[in-house]
């Protein structure tokens, strides 16, 4: 028996491009004379649809996309994942579903009986859990159709479901697994999926068929890496990261296992590699082409910069040099020397006309009061007027150029730097920032090196560091990670051999910023915690405030 895998880069309610691409899909899997063809979780309509799935119309279109698909089914099975109405009125009105439709219909359905309401899932708000578990029979063969979490739970300490459908399954003797995904990525995720994987081949000596989307939709990512598995736990096939493709496999190879192929997994080339997907991907899916961004200098900016050239060709990406009166001579220089070795277009406009309208316009109203953080709030609100002007007037998308460790401790100015429609190192500690320029410039100096190795500043005032008012970035965003990523506590963190005050203050800013991360732009998730829909924390909350 052949299988083909077939990890495609869906779009959410793009029914006829979903199903022509499935389509053209079972074409090649019919060219190689292959038996089945499978495809990812939800393939018909894109994951995550949220809220599309309370419409009725949603889901007579995911119907139809079925019903097309099947009529392709008389030389070849097809698995695809849909959702499907539940026919009882008790619970849930869907099921999150993989269909095996062959010989023009639909032969078999497995229902998803793990629903997933952790970090960015919220799938029991729209899905009945599945009761009942039977294998497909194929070809005198028995497969276990399973859809993503239905294999999550094993292998955990801490199992979060008390049922699992391949423990229901094993006493109908099946001959392998197929499993329907959509598994977002992070950084350290792609080892946690094989790790998963081997542990349910472990438990149940069968070979395994996960097929995983690619691309982006809005904020989650997903980076492909769809594997086959054999019986003896090696890894037959790992898919190449944020690609899509299709790919045959003959049953009986992978059964016989011996063989071990996978891809290297360096967190730095990987979150490059996932940032200009979700730019491309979420430029793409929406209809956009160009770019504007604030280009200082700094970091920041340089490296959003460069990702948003690759992702989109460095003529598609404007950007606007904003200079103040604070801003140093080699600040200008780095910025303009960026934007020409990528030979991408860029305007310089100086804030301080801009600026100063503003303080003689509240000058009355501020007399006898001195500088302080309104007067540099209002410089960097200053360049958000002027970026979302030319974003209005010539249709170019505003990137944020905010990073995870300024985003946290509110180290920005709502509708200043922090305007935007799609936050790119918003996810990024500032410590990798670094480590993402280095890679940029891994063949050549794109980024000037005095970017990379001047004092991180935001020019608002003379002589400004960012460690004026901030703990030295490794020691911060390694308090941060403890404390989003890892939810450690204050009294867990400084047994780590943190400063308790300097613990105390890190998690107050956090906390008490809540308020600036709500109104941000979508932050692309390349971490297991990300600052958008996969954190839910209360604005008014006085925990460590």
């Amino acid at each position: 028996m052949k299988i083909a895998v077939a990890q495609l880069n869906y779009h959410i309610g793009n029914f006829e491009g979903n199903l022509q691409k499935m389509l053209d899909a079972v074409t090649q899997a019919k060219e190689q004379k292959a038996d089945i063809v499978i495809f990812g979780e939800l393939s018909t309509c894109g994951y995550p649809p949220r809220d599309f799935l309370e419409f009725d119309d949603f889901i007579l279109k995911c119907e139809d996309c079925v019903n097309r698909l099947a009529k392709e089914s008389n030389n070849i099975a097809i698995v695809v994942g849909s959702p499907v109405k539940n026919p009882v009125p008790e619970g849930k009105d869907l099921y999150n579903s993989a269909l095996f439709l062959y010989e023009g219909e639909i032969k078999q359905m497995q229902h998803k009986a793990l629903l997933p309401t952790y970090d960015i899932f919220d799938e029991y708000r729209y899905f009945e859990p599945a009761s009942e578990f039977k294998v497909v029979e194929f070809k005198g063969k028995k497969i276990a159709l399973t859809v993503c979490e239905d294999i999550w739970d094993v292998g955990n300490e801490n199992p979060l479901y008390v049922i699992s459908p391949l423990d229901e399954m094993k006493d109908q003797h099946p001959d392998f697994i197929i499993n329907l995904s959509a598994s977002p990525f992070s950084y350290n995720h792609a080892n946690n999926r094989i790790d998963i994987l081997k542990a349910n081949v472990d438990r149940y000596g069968l070979p395994m068929f996960y097929v995983n989307h690619s691309g982006a939709q809005t904020e989650v990512i997903f980076d492909g890496g769809s594997l086959v598995i054999s019986p003896d736990g090696k890894i037959h096939d790992e898919l190449p990261y944020f690609e899509e493709l299709v790919r045959c496999y003959e049953l009986e190879e992978v059964e016989k296992g011996g063989i071990e192929r996978t891809q290297t997994k360096e967190k730095i080339a990987l979150i490059h590699d996932a940032i200009v997907t979700g730019i491309k991907d979420y430029f793409g899916k929406l209809g956009f082409k160009k770019a504007i961004l604030g280009l200082s200098g700094g970091i920041d900016s340089a490296v959003t910069a460069a990702l948003a050239a690759e992702a989109l060709g460095a003529e598609n990406v404007l950007a606007v040099l904003m200079p103040s009166k604070f801003s140093s001579d080699h600040s200008v220089g780095d910025a303009e020397q960026l934007a020409k070795n990528y030979g991408m277009p860029y305007k310089i406009i100086p804030i301080k006309e801009t600026y100063d309208a503003f303080i003689n316009t509240l000058s009355s109203h501020f007399e006898g009061m001195p500088f302080n953080v309104t007067e540099e709030n209002l410089q960097a609100r200053s360049r958000g007027v002027i970026l979302m002007a030319l974003s209005n007037k010539y249709g170019n998308i505003l990137l944020n150029t905010s990073n995870k460790s300024e985003m946290a401790v509110g180290y920005g100015t709502l509708y200043g730097d922090m305007c935007g429609g799609l936050s790119v190192i918003g996810d990024v500690y500032k410590t990798d920032v670094f480590a993402l320029a280095e890679y940029v410039n891994r063949d050549k100096e794109l980024i000037p090196v005095n970017t990379i190795t001047k004092p991180p500043s935001a020019e608002l005032r003379p002589n400004q560091k960012d460690s004026d008012s901030l703990p030295d970035y490794d020691i911060l965003d390694e308090v941060l990670f403890q404390y989003i990523e890892k939810t450690q506590g204050p009294k867990e963190i400084i047994e780590q051999g943190f400063d308790e005050k300097l613990v105390a203050r890190i998690l107050r800013l956090v906390n008490i910023n809540e308020f600036k991360r709500y109104q941000t732009a979508p932050v692309l998730r390349v971490s297991s915690k990300a600052f958008g829909m996969g954190r839910r924390m209360p604005i008014v909350g006085k925990y460590l405030s």
